[in-house]
């Protein structure tokens, strides 16, 4: 079956409310960009981690809505005006959909990633490069954690160099499970996932029942109680400071603890909220982002 971009620029007012129109009236998605974008009027949408856009759309918007071949786009177009009472139906493009394998276009875009000496990120459609090495199967999905993100890579790196067998460690934010499957395969016994998504959760156990990795995985409620020798949550600066002594209080007296969804600006701010339990510093850096760690003094 072949497709066609119906396009259409138009306000920031009127975008959104046009998507959601298309949408409803039988387009297979829309998507929605700044029709200024690589121009000197380009505008910047979306702000740091943690911080809330001062716009929710781009002023001169463009609006790309995807249909079949047997959609008629003025038709479609004048329908969704219809429904919003705009005064015309806006002026729109036509761009034809080239056929692919779209499966094997989307796989094409993830090859295994190494991080740290012995660690390897494969998708399930790759072997592993070093079969040998620490590897971990998981494809990209809905739950945060591929290894591709620099406060992933950072976390991952800390774990392969400072897990030891027998570690009891706990991940808090785990996403994917990626942390938690891999310190399992360096040896950590019990490891326990948690994470504030349900979806997270049932991502996780998915890929640690793939990766043959051992994981207890549960939303914040059901997290047990006690200590443990490890602490690692790779979030960002806000819920980390807000969760501050909560996360001190789980790592046992003279255990390490590794943060990291932190940019370096942060990092300070960060680590003197935790100075009170934890001596803490910045391990590593990263494109801007920063790993904390530190031990909890007895």
């Amino acid at each position: 079956m072949s497709y066609r971009e119906l396009i259409v620029e138009l306000d920031r007012n009127r975008a959104e409310a046009l998507s959601d129109a298309l949408i409803e009236l039988g387009a297979l998605s829309v998507s929605v960009e700044d029709a200024d974008a690589d121009t000197p009027d380009e505008q910047p949408l979306f702000g740091e981690p943690g911080l809330t856009p001062e716009r929710t759309a781009w002023q001169h918007s463009r609006v790309i809505a995807l249909i079949g071949a047997d959609q008629d786009p003025a038709v479609l177009l004048a329908a969704a005006s219809n429904e919003l009472s705009l005064p015309e139906t806006p002026k729109y493009s036509l761009r034809e959909v080239e056929e692919q394998d779209w499966v094997r276009l989307t796989q094409s875009q993830f090859d295994p990633i190494q991080i740290g000496e012995r660690i390897w990120v494969v998708p399930s459609w790759h072997d592993a490069p070093d079969p040998d090495a620490l590897v971990l199967e998981l494809d990209p999905g809905l739950a945060f954690g591929t290894g591709s993100h620099p406060t992933t890579r950072l976390c991952m790196e800390w774990i392969e160099q400072h897990v030891k067998p027998g570690n009891s460690l706990l991940d808090y934010g785990c996403g994917s499970g990626i942390l938690a499957i891999l310190a399992k395969k360096c040896g950590a016994n019990p490891v326990i996932g948690i994470d504030i998504d349900p979806q997270a959760v049932e991502s996780a156990r998915h890929n640690s029942e793939r990766n043959h990795a051992e994981v207890t995985y549960g939303l914040p409620d059901d997290c047990p109680a006690g200590e443990f020798d490890i602490v690692v949550a790779n979030i960002l600066s806000n819920p980390l400071k807000l969760m501050a002594s909560m996360l001190s209080s789980r790592v046992k007296p003279g255990g390490r603890i590794a943060l990291s969804g932190i940019l370096a600006r942060q990092a300070e701010e960060v680590a003197q909220v935790y100075a009170r339990w934890i001596d803490i510093s910045v391990w590593r850096e990263h494109e801007g982002w920063v790993c904390l760690a530190g031990t909890r003094r007895a």
